[in-house]
């Protein structure tokens, strides 16, 4: 066999703990949908989101991640949304999608104050494409030709299966600042590809705050009237793998320039890295659109990897609900005024 044959068997029989991490988004602020059921709605309208996440663009090795969510309020309190996310990696054939349901309730505990709880729910498949790989048995000994698919039932029975995921999520925000808490993979289903495997999916923990600062008393040519300074911490977790990203974007109001770093806050080896990435960002507003872009520049000394890609187009509805009692008080980012109290 090839080294190449050896290395892919050598991956099915590890556990598959390898590809139970989940995906993660540079732009978390721009799509919070992402991060914490409890965001569902916040905005209050109509609100839908596109992302895609390309890593190791010039390799063979490209994984790709793509993310969607549309979301808005059914009463005052009640948010509903639906988020939907695929994965996939070239090297390995590797496929994870997922389809949720969202909620989210929002308890007015003070009149600046509001807690938001959040559920998410659906279905999730994690494929490998084991029918691409070319195993000994399928060549012949004696012409090195390939005969046909292989009989091993060991490695060809299962190539993909399916699960239920539970998520959930809470929320706290006042007009200047917001920190939640959440939890992915609740009833940690069984992800493993062999028949009689029990590999429950890891958790995975988002402890993440914002806090926004106007720029009032500052030079007018540098800072516009109502520019603001959003610092942003999104801390994650999900068994031995820990990252925490931290920064700052500056918002004009029409767009916002910032950068990001990733840490490895425990570096469980002697020669891991504390500074892992940077991470430039950018976003433009158009009308009810906000287009975002940002390129992680990898720190770590893994070699040529052609850094982290990541597009993000996000959809707000401009229009009003004379119903809704509520309806201008709501979250502040990317832009908007703050709370304006109906």
């Amino acid at each position: 066999m090839s080294n190449t044959i050896k290395l892919f068997i050598l991956l099915l029989l590890m556990p598959m703990a390898i590809w139970a991490q989940d995906p993660i988004f540079t732009q978390f602020y721009n799509i919070p949908e992402a991060l914490n059921p409890a965001f569902t709605a916040s905005a209050n309208t109509w609100n839908a989101g596109l992302a895609h996440r390309r890593q190791w663009p010039n390799e063979n090795r490209r994984i790709d991640t793509e993310y969607a969510f549309v979301s808005n309020l059914a009463t005052d309190e009640l948010g509903l949304g639906l988020t939907a996310q695929n994965h996939s990696e070239v090297f390995t054939g590797y496929n994870y999608f997922k389809i949720n349901g969202a909620a989210s309730y929002r308890v007015d505990v003070s009149y600046d104050w509001h807690v938001r709880f959040g559920l998410e729910a659906g279905y999730g498949r994690k494929d490998f494409g084991f029918g691409g790989l070319l195993l000994e048995d399928q060549i012949n000994i004696g012409t090195g030709e390939i005969d046909g698919p292989s009989v091993d039932p060991g490695v060809m029975r299962n190539n993909k299966l399916s699960f239920f995921d539970l998520n959930a999520g809470i929320l706290a925000d006042n007009e200047s600042s917001w920190v939640g808490v959440s939890l992915r993979h609740l009833n940690r289903p069984d992800v493993s590809f062999t028949e009689n495997g029990n590999v429950p999916l890891n958790m995975f923990l988002s402890v993440h705050g914002g806090y926004f600062l106007e720029l009032g008393g500052l030079p007018s040519f540098l800072f516009p009237e109502g520019s603001t300074v959003m610092l942003m911490g999104n801390y994650m977790r999900q068994s031995e793998y820990n990252r925490l990203d931290i920064g700052s974007v500056l918002d004009y109001g029409h767009f916002s320039i910032g950068v990001f770093s990733a840490v490895n806050l425990e570096r469980k080896t002697g020669n891991g890295h504390f500074l892992t990435s940077v991470n430039p960002v950018m976003t433009v507003n158009f009308g009810e659109f906000r287009f975002g872009y940002s390129f992680d520049i990898n720190t770590s000394g893994i070699g040529r990897t052609g850094g982290v890609h990541e597009l993000t187009l996000v959809w707000q509805s401009s229009r009003e609900c004379s119903k809704c009692d509520n309806y201008k008080v709501r979250l502040k980012r990317n832009g908007e005024a703050g709370y304006v109290k109906g």
